[in-house]
């Protein structure tokens, strides 16, 4: 059986994925979320927000031109029970700018809320590597 996006469990898998620890995350987020999307024409709204993804993907290779062109310093923290981004679209960021710095976190698509002070360090380590005279 498929869950639906806009259903509850698809509402809530999507703040979830597949985390370890789902008890990190506060319900309200699914149920705020989910009672956004029960208003009327929500449905609608989110099929063509989704089908108009794909202008995302067809930009991709302007955007990783630009990566690779322009090579930012780059912090990418990633979920790795994210349901939305996978894995491999964060490692993507190191073809593109080889000195990219990943981390992929035991977290799911909303790695703040689970792992909020791992995120802030790996943050302010990163900014002070960045703008070491900035305190």
């Amino acid at each position: 059986m498929t869950v639906p996006f806009v259903g509850f469990e698809g509402t809530r898998q999507r703040q979830l994925g597949t985390s370890p620890n789902p008890e990190r995350y506060n319900p309200d987020s699914w149920e705020d979320e989910f009672a956004w999307l029960s208003k009327p024409g929500q449905r609608e709204i989110q099929a063509k927000l989704l089908y108009d993804y794909r202008t995302n993907v067809a930009s991709y290779p302007r955007w990783q031109a630009w990566l690779r062109e322009h090579q930012p310093k780059m912090l990418v923290l990633w979920g790795r029970y994210d349901p939305s981004f996978i894995v491999p679209g964060a490692q993507a960021y190191q073809r593109d700018v080889p000195g990219a710095e990943l981390h992929i976190l035991n977290a799911g698509h909303f790695a703040l809320d689970e792992n909020t002070e791992e995120v802030a360090e790996l943050t302010r380590n990163f900014m002070t590597k960045v703008h070491p005279n900035r305190q």
